[in-house]
Protein backbone atom coordinates (compact mmCIF):
# COMPACT_ATOMS: atom_id res chain seq x y z
CA UNK A 1 0.00 0.00 0.00
CA UNK A 2 1.17 3.65 -1.19
CA UNK A 3 1.08 6.53 1.32
CA UNK A 4 2.26 10.35 0.75
CA UNK A 5 2.70 12.74 3.80
CA UNK A 6 1.72 16.51 3.67
CA UNK A 7 3.28 18.40 6.17
CA UNK A 8 6.68 17.31 7.47
CA UNK A 9 7.17 18.63 10.72
CA UNK A 10 7.61 16.88 14.01
CA UNK A 11 4.42 14.63 13.41
CA UNK A 12 4.61 14.00 10.04
CA UNK A 13 8.41 12.73 10.52
CA UNK A 14 6.82 10.75 13.28
CA UNK A 15 4.30 9.50 10.70
CA UNK A 16 7.22 8.68 8.81
CA UNK A 17 8.66 6.31 11.20
CA UNK A 18 5.53 4.09 11.82
CA UNK A 19 4.33 3.14 8.34
CA UNK A 20 3.40 -0.26 10.02
CA UNK A 21 4.32 -2.32 6.34
CA UNK A 22 3.32 0.58 4.37
CA UNK A 23 5.08 2.15 1.71
CA UNK A 24 6.24 5.90 1.57
CA UNK A 25 5.91 7.72 -1.83
CA UNK A 26 5.50 11.09 -2.08
CA UNK A 27 6.17 13.68 1.06
CA UNK A 28 5.39 17.18 0.49
CA UNK A 29 5.86 20.28 2.42
CA UNK A 30 5.61 24.15 2.37
CA UNK A 31 9.52 23.88 3.19
CA UNK A 32 11.07 21.97 0.63
CA UNK A 33 14.04 21.11 2.61
CA UNK A 34 11.19 19.08 5.08
CA UNK A 35 10.33 17.07 2.33
CA UNK A 36 13.32 16.07 1.19
CA UNK A 37 14.70 15.28 4.99
CA UNK A 38 11.84 12.91 5.58
CA UNK A 39 11.81 11.47 1.77
CA UNK A 40 15.67 10.61 2.28
CA UNK A 41 14.34 8.01 4.97
CA UNK A 42 12.57 6.10 2.35
CA UNK A 43 14.56 5.06 -0.84
CA UNK A 44 12.52 6.14 -3.91
CA UNK A 45 10.38 8.17 -1.68
CA UNK A 46 9.48 11.55 -4.31
CA UNK A 47 9.06 14.99 -2.53
CA UNK A 48 8.32 18.60 -2.89
CA UNK A 49 5.78 21.74 -2.05
CA UNK A 50 2.93 21.44 -3.77
CA UNK A 51 -0.30 18.83 -2.37
CA UNK A 52 -1.95 18.71 -5.20
CA UNK A 53 0.93 16.42 -6.85
CA UNK A 54 0.27 13.81 -4.33
CA UNK A 55 -3.09 14.18 -5.45
CA UNK A 56 -2.61 13.64 -8.69
CA UNK A 57 -1.20 10.08 -8.47
CA UNK A 58 -2.42 7.08 -9.06
CA UNK A 59 -0.10 4.66 -7.56
CA UNK A 60 -0.81 6.62 -4.25
CA UNK A 61 -3.58 4.40 -2.27
CA UNK A 62 -3.45 6.81 1.21
CA UNK A 63 -2.16 10.40 2.59
CA UNK A 64 -1.42 11.14 6.19
CA UNK A 65 -2.05 15.28 6.40
CA UNK A 66 0.01 16.89 8.90
CA UNK A 67 -0.24 20.36 8.42
CA UNK A 68 -1.07 23.27 10.53
CA UNK A 69 -5.41 23.55 11.33
CA UNK A 70 -5.74 26.25 8.92
CA UNK A 71 -5.91 24.06 5.71
CA UNK A 72 -6.19 20.74 7.21
CA UNK A 73 -9.91 20.66 6.04
CA UNK A 74 -8.90 21.81 2.12
CA UNK A 75 -6.61 19.02 1.78
CA UNK A 76 -8.78 16.34 3.14
CA UNK A 77 -11.59 17.28 1.15
CA UNK A 78 -9.74 17.26 -1.91
CA UNK A 79 -7.79 14.17 -0.30
CA UNK A 80 -11.26 12.36 -0.37
CA UNK A 81 -12.49 13.73 -3.85
CA UNK A 82 -9.22 12.48 -5.32
CA UNK A 83 -10.70 8.63 -3.86
CA UNK A 84 -7.67 8.44 -1.92
CA UNK A 85 -8.04 7.62 1.67
CA UNK A 86 -6.66 9.56 4.50
CA UNK A 87 -5.20 9.62 8.33
CA UNK A 88 -5.90 13.32 9.09
CA UNK A 89 -4.20 14.67 12.54
CA UNK A 90 -6.43 16.02 15.10
CA UNK A 91 -8.75 18.18 15.41
CA UNK A 92 -9.19 17.59 11.62
CA UNK A 93 -10.35 21.23 11.08
CA UNK A 94 -10.32 24.57 12.57
CA UNK A 95 -14.06 24.23 13.84
CA UNK A 96 -16.70 21.75 12.96
CA UNK A 97 -17.83 23.54 10.09
CA UNK A 98 -15.31 23.02 8.22
CA UNK A 99 -15.92 19.23 7.96
CA UNK A 100 -19.83 19.20 7.63
CA UNK A 101 -20.11 17.12 4.50
CA UNK A 102 -17.45 15.17 4.60
CA UNK A 103 -18.75 12.27 5.74
CA UNK A 104 -20.90 12.04 3.09
CA UNK A 105 -18.34 12.74 0.56
CA UNK A 106 -15.97 10.18 1.86
CA UNK A 107 -18.75 7.43 1.46
CA UNK A 108 -19.52 8.58 -2.20
CA UNK A 109 -15.72 8.00 -2.97
CA UNK A 110 -15.63 4.89 -0.86
CA UNK A 111 -12.83 5.74 1.16
CA UNK A 112 -11.94 5.69 4.85
CA UNK A 113 -11.07 8.40 6.40
CA UNK A 114 -9.04 8.11 10.15
CA UNK A 115 -8.39 11.45 12.71
CA UNK A 116 -5.40 10.95 14.57
CA UNK A 117 -6.47 10.23 17.84
CA UNK A 118 -3.27 8.27 18.73
CA UNK A 119 -3.87 8.18 22.86
CA UNK A 120 -6.62 5.61 22.77
CA UNK A 121 -3.58 3.62 21.44
CA UNK A 122 -1.39 4.08 24.27
CA UNK A 123 -0.56 0.79 26.42
CA UNK A 124 -2.05 1.82 29.39
CA UNK A 125 -5.40 2.91 27.62
CA UNK A 126 -6.05 0.26 25.93
CA UNK A 127 -5.34 -1.83 28.79
CA UNK A 128 -8.15 0.39 30.66
CA UNK A 129 -10.29 -0.06 27.71
CA UNK A 130 -10.22 -3.71 28.14
CA UNK A 131 -11.01 -3.49 32.16
CA UNK A 132 -14.24 -1.41 31.23
CA UNK A 133 -15.07 -3.61 28.99
CA UNK A 134 -14.60 -6.85 30.71
CA UNK A 135 -16.72 -5.21 32.93
CA UNK A 136 -14.86 -4.73 35.95
CA UNK A 137 -15.38 -1.15 37.35
CA UNK A 138 -19.09 -1.98 37.16
CA UNK A 139 -21.14 1.17 35.58
CA UNK A 140 -19.21 4.14 35.10
CA UNK A 141 -19.66 7.19 37.03
CA UNK A 142 -17.67 9.99 35.92
CA UNK A 143 -14.08 10.80 34.41
CA UNK A 144 -11.30 13.12 35.27
CA UNK A 145 -8.71 14.27 32.97
CA UNK A 146 -5.27 16.52 33.05
CA UNK A 147 -3.29 17.51 30.11
CA UNK A 148 -0.76 20.16 29.67
CA UNK A 149 2.53 21.58 28.76
CA UNK A 150 4.05 24.40 29.75
CA UNK A 151 5.31 26.11 25.76
CA UNK A 152 8.65 27.30 25.50
CA UNK A 153 10.49 30.26 24.80
CA UNK A 154 8.63 32.34 21.73
CA UNK A 155 5.65 29.81 22.02
CA UNK A 156 3.51 32.84 22.01
CA UNK A 157 4.85 33.61 18.32
CA UNK A 158 4.22 30.07 17.14
CA UNK A 159 1.45 29.14 14.64
CA UNK A 160 -0.80 28.08 17.64
CA UNK A 161 -1.42 30.82 19.54
CA UNK A 162 -2.42 32.48 15.73
CA UNK A 163 -5.86 31.67 15.56
CA UNK A 164 -6.46 32.45 11.93
CA UNK A 165 -3.92 29.46 11.53
CA UNK A 166 -4.60 27.74 14.43
CA UNK A 167 -8.59 28.01 14.65
CA UNK A 168 -8.05 28.37 18.75
CA UNK A 169 -5.53 27.37 21.60
CA UNK A 170 -4.92 24.79 24.34
CA UNK A 171 -8.65 23.92 24.18
CA UNK A 172 -8.15 22.43 20.60
CA UNK A 173 -4.45 21.45 20.91
CA UNK A 174 -4.26 18.92 24.42
CA UNK A 175 -7.99 19.30 24.98
CA UNK A 176 -9.61 17.35 22.00
CA UNK A 177 -7.71 14.38 23.53
CA UNK A 178 -9.12 14.38 26.70
CA UNK A 179 -12.89 15.14 24.87
CA UNK A 180 -12.03 12.03 22.45
CA UNK A 181 -10.88 9.73 25.31
CA UNK A 182 -13.92 11.06 28.03
CA UNK A 183 -16.07 10.23 25.19
CA UNK A 184 -14.27 6.74 24.23
CA UNK A 185 -15.41 5.71 27.60
CA UNK A 186 -18.94 7.52 28.46
CA UNK A 187 -20.09 7.91 24.79
CA UNK A 188 -21.85 10.98 23.88
CA UNK A 189 -22.77 14.70 26.03
CA UNK A 190 -25.36 16.28 25.77
CA UNK A 191 -24.77 18.84 28.34
CA UNK A 192 -21.41 21.05 27.46
CA UNK A 193 -20.51 24.01 29.62
CA UNK A 194 -16.57 25.25 30.35
CA UNK A 195 -14.50 28.38 30.50
CA UNK A 196 -10.70 29.09 28.85
CA UNK A 197 -8.48 32.03 29.35
CA UNK A 198 -5.08 33.27 28.72
CA UNK A 199 -3.24 33.19 32.04
CA UNK A 200 0.16 33.64 31.36
CA UNK A 201 0.85 33.67 27.81
CA UNK A 202 0.98 37.10 25.12
CA UNK A 203 -1.12 35.61 22.93
CA UNK A 204 -4.94 35.82 21.35
CA UNK A 205 -6.19 32.12 21.98
CA UNK A 206 -6.67 30.47 25.58
CA UNK A 207 -3.90 28.80 27.28
CA UNK A 208 -6.09 27.06 29.23
CA UNK A 209 -9.42 25.26 28.68
CA UNK A 210 -12.12 24.06 31.55
CA UNK A 211 -14.85 21.83 30.76
CA UNK A 212 -17.35 19.92 32.14
CA UNK A 213 -19.48 17.59 30.03
CA UNK A 214 -22.27 15.41 30.67
CA UNK A 215 -24.32 12.15 29.33
CA UNK A 216 -27.70 11.10 28.65
CA UNK A 217 -27.00 8.93 31.81
CA UNK A 218 -25.60 11.75 33.82
CA UNK A 219 -22.07 10.49 33.48
CA UNK A 220 -19.32 13.14 34.07
CA UNK A 221 -16.46 14.07 32.35
CA UNK A 222 -14.45 16.88 34.21
CA UNK A 223 -11.04 17.88 32.48
CA UNK A 224 -9.00 20.49 32.26
CA UNK A 225 -6.19 21.13 29.89
CA UNK A 226 -3.03 23.87 29.66
CA UNK A 227 -0.24 25.05 28.44
CA UNK A 228 1.18 26.44 31.82
CA UNK A 229 1.57 22.93 33.32
CA UNK A 230 5.20 23.91 34.25
CA UNK A 231 5.80 19.82 34.35
CA UNK A 232 4.43 17.85 31.26
CA UNK A 233 1.26 15.93 32.56
CA UNK A 234 -1.07 13.46 31.45
CA UNK A 235 -3.86 12.15 33.66
CA UNK A 236 -6.88 10.60 33.14
CA UNK A 237 -9.17 8.47 35.93
CA UNK A 238 -12.13 6.56 35.02
CA UNK A 239 -14.60 5.73 38.01
CA UNK A 240 -17.03 3.00 37.97
CA UNK A 241 -19.56 1.62 41.06
CA UNK A 242 -16.71 -1.04 41.93
CA UNK A 243 -13.24 0.28 41.55
CA UNK A 244 -11.08 3.00 39.58
CA UNK A 245 -8.82 3.29 37.21
CA UNK A 246 -5.46 5.83 36.70
CA UNK A 247 -3.65 6.68 33.76
CA UNK A 248 -0.54 8.40 34.36
CA UNK A 249 2.01 9.61 32.32
CA UNK A 250 3.06 9.14 28.12
CA UNK A 251 6.50 7.93 27.85
CA UNK A 252 9.27 11.01 27.64
CA UNK A 253 8.57 14.12 29.39
CA UNK A 254 5.57 13.27 30.86
CA UNK A 255 6.93 10.37 32.60
CA UNK A 256 6.44 6.68 32.68
CA UNK A 257 3.45 5.25 31.47
CA UNK A 258 1.01 3.62 33.76
CA UNK A 259 -2.24 2.43 34.87
CA UNK A 260 -3.65 1.69 38.27
CA UNK A 261 -6.79 -0.21 38.87
CA UNK A 262 -7.93 0.06 42.47
CA UNK A 263 -10.77 -2.46 42.87
CA UNK A 264 -13.41 -2.19 45.58
CA UNK A 265 -13.99 -4.93 47.93
CA UNK A 266 -17.01 -5.86 49.46
CA UNK A 267 -16.50 -4.42 52.54
CA UNK A 268 -15.07 -1.97 51.38
CA UNK A 269 -11.80 -0.07 52.99
CA UNK A 270 -8.72 0.00 51.08
CA UNK A 271 -8.85 -0.91 47.70
CA UNK A 272 -7.08 -4.08 45.83
CA UNK A 273 -4.46 -2.08 43.79
CA UNK A 274 -2.91 -3.75 40.33
CA UNK A 275 -0.20 -1.61 38.89
CA UNK A 276 1.02 -2.10 35.24
CA UNK A 277 3.91 -0.05 33.69
CA UNK A 278 5.22 0.69 30.25
CA UNK A 279 8.61 1.92 30.25
CA UNK A 280 9.05 0.83 26.50
CA UNK A 281 8.98 3.46 23.58
CA UNK A 282 5.75 4.75 22.59
CA UNK A 283 4.26 2.26 20.03
CA UNK A 284 0.58 3.92 19.46
CA UNK A 285 1.41 5.56 16.39
CA UNK A 286 2.25 1.99 15.27
CA UNK A 287 -0.84 0.55 16.17
CA UNK A 288 -2.60 3.27 14.79
CA UNK A 289 -1.05 3.12 11.58
CA UNK A 290 -1.77 -0.50 11.41
CA UNK A 291 -5.32 0.04 12.19
CA UNK A 292 -5.85 2.34 9.86
CA UNK A 293 -3.82 -0.11 6.81
CA UNK A 294 -6.28 -2.68 8.23
CA UNK A 295 -9.52 -0.34 7.80
CA UNK A 296 -8.79 0.34 4.39
CA UNK A 297 -7.97 -3.98 3.79
CA UNK A 298 -11.60 -4.26 5.18
CA UNK A 299 -13.62 -1.77 3.99
CA UNK A 300 -15.02 -0.86 7.82
CA UNK A 301 -15.22 2.48 9.73
CA UNK A 302 -12.48 3.74 11.39
CA UNK A 303 -12.94 3.78 15.44
CA UNK A 304 -11.47 7.34 15.17
CA UNK A 305 -12.82 9.12 12.52
CA UNK A 306 -14.81 12.47 11.15
CA UNK A 307 -17.75 11.88 13.47
CA UNK A 308 -15.20 11.82 16.30
CA UNK A 309 -13.47 14.49 14.84
CA UNK A 310 -16.69 16.63 14.90
CA UNK A 311 -18.35 15.46 18.74
CA UNK A 312 -14.82 17.07 19.61
CA UNK A 313 -14.73 20.07 17.14
CA UNK A 314 -18.52 20.81 19.02
CA UNK A 315 -17.76 20.60 22.26
CA UNK A 316 -14.86 22.97 21.38
CA UNK A 317 -16.84 25.52 19.71
CA UNK A 318 -19.78 25.66 22.49
CA UNK A 319 -17.20 26.31 24.99
CA UNK A 320 -15.65 29.01 22.67
CA UNK A 321 -18.97 30.14 22.57
CA UNK A 322 -19.76 30.37 25.99
CA UNK A 323 -16.06 32.36 26.84
CA UNK A 324 -16.94 34.63 24.33
CA UNK A 325 -13.74 33.16 22.02
CA UNK A 326 -14.80 32.94 18.72
CA UNK A 327 -11.80 32.41 16.42
CA UNK A 328 -13.50 31.42 13.12
CA UNK A 329 -11.92 33.23 10.63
Amino acid sequence: MNFAIIGCGAVGTRRARHLAGARLVHCVDSEPERASRVAAMHPGCRSGSDWHDVLARDDVNAVMIATPNDVQAQILRAAIDAGKHVLVEKPAARNAAELQGLSALAVKRNVRVRVGFNHRYHKALQQARRLVDSGALGPLLFVRGRYGHGGRPGYEREWRAQPQRSGGGELLDQGVHLIDLARWFLGEFVAVSGFVHTYFWDMPVEDNGFMLLRTAALQVAFLHASWTEWKNLFSLEVYGRDGKLQVEGLGGSYGVERLTWYRMLPGMGPPETTTWEYPMADDSWQLEMSEFIADIDTGREPAAGLRDALAALAVVGRIYEESGRDHRS
